[in-house]
């Protein structure tokens, strides 16, 4: 195996860069790694989304893989189930899993990023900052790469055998293949978009100001204003607000709204306007966000979309990896956590095949493609579910059933939810099997008002015939 075999360039040192890096310069590559933005941990993270992370088994393998799940873990913060604030004040906590070991983990984007930068440098691999890919011109033997060096606005070129893009949903890198042969790119917008705001810790929380509960809970020496092990949502039916915890006791809020129609971002655009809206339809979060007017005055409104390509890699000489590849909605907490998956995945094919790296991009993309789609299906559908249904009281006696099934046939029945989060069943299958089980519940609890009412040894036979074993 020749030394030019066992380099490779990576364009993006976000989480899936440099997550790949350090697989990769483990496995004894020499990793050369461009990225657009300053050195975050001398400029500060300055990042696109900020949506906070959540951390679950596929993701958590890939770190495991890389070594660094200590290291990461000390700063994410477990989130038990979604706590449901309902209009008419009721809270309920819906559990993720059967208990405290089926849990998902949130963790800050900017923290995670520079850890595994911080790795992936420890790993070996060679970064580059302020490095902007300019243009990719794609030989028969090598890729030649032009960047603009925005620290010393100076013109840099690289040449490498091959390129892997991991530059994000707006990739230059995809861009540049895109244009060399088309990929077949179709990006297919939600028409809704996002606002973050803050949920501050308690010592930090404007005293004046502070809600009874949480004055109590600043007394008792607590950081957190309300809940801190879960993921908090207040569901509206055609839109929602979320709150994930952060380690040092603030949540990160999203507001998730159509763009259009009433309420909307068109309707809603001022901070007084986005005051009142929270009052009215968000009245126990309102309190708890003093600088609610100004952060969302002063913070972007975030474009929700899915990307979809018809082909991943050009000529064996550069391939797409995670967002730049397949940028999904953020509703089911795993676009960082598919990305993982396509690292381990592509580390693995690269390692055994460091020889023939075409064929390890198109393998790489025949097995990922379809998990790929298939969680961007998911994600989409776990919208709906968290802004509407989880207040609909079919799909809350379809979601106990499913958990009284689960009980009953652990070995054939396992919600589609904690196939996705807790086991690394591709996607597809997941899926394919969630099809399946919804169905069943459907059929079982048509016309139904609790689960007393359902027969479960037809349940029971029901599973048998239609399920098969996963043992």
């Amino acid at each position: 195996m020749t030394q030019r075999e066992r380099k490779t360039t990576i364009i993006g040192a976000g989480l899936v860069g440099a997550l790949l890096a350090t697989l990769l310069a483990q496995r004894g590559f020499a990793v050369d790694v461009f990225e657009r933005r300053p050195d975050p941990r001398k400029a500060g993270y300055a990042g696109g989304r900020s949506i906070n992370l959540a951390l679950a088994e596929r993701g958590l393998h890939g770190l495991r893989v890389a070594g660094l799940t200590d290291e990461v873990m000390r700063l994410a913060v477990m989130m038990r189930g979604r706590m449901v604030h309902h209009r008419d004040g009721h809270i309920e906590l819906l559990r993720y899993g059967r208990d405290d070991s089926e849990v998902i983990w949130s963790i800050s984007r900017g923290g995670l990023n520079v850890a595994l930068i911080d790795a992936a440098q420890k790993a070996g691999a060679h970064l580059h900052f302020d490095r902007r890919l300019l243009s990719a011109e794609f030989g028969e033997q090598d890729v030649s790469l032009r960047f603009h060096d925005d620290s010393a606005d100076s013109v840099h070129e690289h040449t490498a055998a091959s390129v892997i893009g991991a530059d994000g949903a707006g990739s230059a890198l995809r861009g540049a293949m895109n244009a060399k042969t088309p990929l077949g790119e179709r990006i297919e917008e939600l028409g809704h978009g996002y606002k973050e705001l803050e949920i501050p810790a308690l010592p930090n929380f404007p005293s004046i100001s502070l809600p009874p509960a949480a004055a109590a809970a600043l007394a008792r020496g607590e950081t957190c204003a309300i809940e801190r092990n879960a993921l908090h949502i207040w569901p509206r039916g055609n839109y929602m607000c979320i709150a994930l915890p952060n380690a040092e006791g603030s949540f990160t809020v999203t507001l998730f709204m159509p763009g259009q129609g009433d309420p909307s971002f068109a309707t809603v655009s001022t901070g007084a306007e986005a005051r009142a809206l929270f009052e009215r339809d968000f009245a126990d979060a309102a309190p708890l966000i003093p600088d609610l007017e100004q952060d969302f005055a002063a913070n972007p409104t975030g474009v929700l979309a899915t990307l979809y390509l018809d082909r991943w890699h050009v000529h064996g000489r550069a391939l797409l990896v995670g967002d730049a590849a397949h940028a999904i909605v953020p509703f089911h907490g795993q676009g960082m956590n598919c990305g993982f998956e396509d690292a381990v995945e592509l580390a693995d094919l690269l390692d055994a095949h460091a020889d023939d790296t075409p064929w390890a991009f198109a393998e790489f993309e025949r097995r990922r493609r379809p998990n790929a789609e298939a969680i961007a299906t998911m994600a989409l559908e776990n919208y709906v579910e968290m802004r509407d249904s989880v207040a609909d009281a079919g799909f809350l006696l379809r979601r106990e059933l499913g958990r009284v099934l689960a009980e009953r046939h652990p070995d054939r029945f396992v919600p589609r939810y904690s196939m996705v989060t807790f086991t690394r069943m591709p996607y597809a299958q997941a899926f394919a099997r969630g099809a399946i089980q919804d169905a069943l519940l459907r059929e079982l609890s048509n016309g139904k008002q609790g689960i007393a009412e359902i027969d479960l040894a037809q349940a029971d036979a029901l599973v048998r015939a239609r399920l098969t074993s996963l043992e």
